[in-house]
């Protein structure tokens, strides 16, 4: 019995210590093999600068979803979400099928039409947290962690998360992804997004 025992414990791979070694889960970040001609990512894939567009390395596929964008530096930007077949080099998103986007403006915008618009008092600057909420359904808008009641929809389809700027001689924009660690807590339901192996 003992001898069998000894087998056992010696077959598990790793000299008989009995722990198995897990696969080390990846880190939702910026995908530098999905951005525009003209974008830097830098900051571990957090950061954008630049001109052009790039969606996050993991698609939105669990039900409620929550992620935060800072804005570094103001300009002409735009998040949301889009599909892979949106063309990360033109700027501003949100005139085609293929991406549902805040612009810094403050509308929201897709296939080129206004799905909604933040109130005037609630354009965010330099240094604010934009969350967004997404269910498959509808995209949600939060501002510094307050719910800015202006939600959008319309695009169908496996979506990943999209930061756009535009880099101008006086005015880039540069925008910071915040996939985990949220500087607020997501709201009741919504949680980071997980890669499709985490879900099951």
């Amino acid at each position: 019995m003992a001898a069998m025992f000894t087998c056992c414990l010696g077959c598990c791979g790793d000299g008989g210590t009995g722990h198995i070694p897990l696969k080390e889960m990846p880190t939702v970040q910026l995908d530098t093999h999905h951005m525009g001609t003209d974008v830097v990512i830098v900051k571990s894939g957090r950061r954008i600068c630049g001109t052009g567009g790039c969606l996050a390395n993991a698609p939105l596929h669990q039900n409620k979803s929550y992620f935060e964008f800072k804005i570094q530096s103001t300009g002409v930007w735009g998040v949301g979400v889009a599909t892979q077949k949106v063309n990360l080099s033109q700027v501003p998103m949100g005139r085609d099928i293929n991406s549902l986007v805040l612009r810094h403006d403050g509308s929201i915008y897709h296939n080129n039409e206004e799905k909604n618009r933040l109130p005037a008092n609630s354009l965010p600057q330099e240094g604010d947290i934009v969350g967004i909420t997404y269910d498959h359904v509808e995209l949600n808008l939060y501002l510094n962690g307050k719910n800015m009641h202006c939600p959008a929809s319309g695009i169908r389809g496996t979506v990943y998360p999209v930061v756009y700027g535009v880099c101008l001689l006086d005015d880039s924009a540069i925008l910071d992804c915040q996939f985990s660690d949220f500087y607020h807590t997501a709201p009741q339901g919504f949680e980071k997004i997980l890669f499709e192996q985490q879900i099951f």
